[in-house]
């Protein structure tokens, strides 16, 4: 069999492809756990998204991808009760621990003001700022 390197410098469709081939070696390969989506949205009278949460809980874990407050609502908890919403149903849901990353410019005193502890940062990401992984137990 003669195999052909090939370098794309496009976003294309062909990406998915090695995602889902990781995906499926990892379920193969690791204990069963149920993943689910734990999404949280706060919009205004018209239906515009004003804060909101992008979440999952994967087996033990909540995974915090995106936690969004407008500019004009910051400062006054609902960042706050959003998460605290998700972690209470991530318990329901069996989860132990949640997990986050953030920039050195969003939220490090937001998520340690709720308990969140350093596990480890990239220093001069991508090439002068901060990238922050923070855990806690829930």
């Amino acid at each position: 069999m003669k195999l052909k390197l090939k370098l794309e410098n496009i976003e294309s469709k062909r990406t998915e492809e090695p995602a889902n081939l990781i995906r499926a070696y990892n379920r193969s390969n690791r204990e069963p756990s149920k993943s689910e989506p734990l999404n949280i949205y706060l919009e205004d009278e018209q239906g515009n998204l004003k804060a909101g949460m992008v979440a999952e809980t994967f087996g033990n874990w909540l995974e915090i991808e995106y936690l969004y407050v407008s500019d004009d609502l910051r400062g006054q908890g609902i960042g706050s009760k959003i998460l605290k919403v998700a972690e209470r149903e991530s318990k329901e849901r069996g989860c132990k621990y949640s997990f986050v990353d953030t920039f050195n410019f969003q939220a490090l005193k937001f998520y340690e003001k709720h308990g969140y502890k350093e596990v480890f940062a990239l220093k001069k990401y991508p090439y002068t700022g901060e990238r922050y992984y923070y855990t806690k137990e829930l």
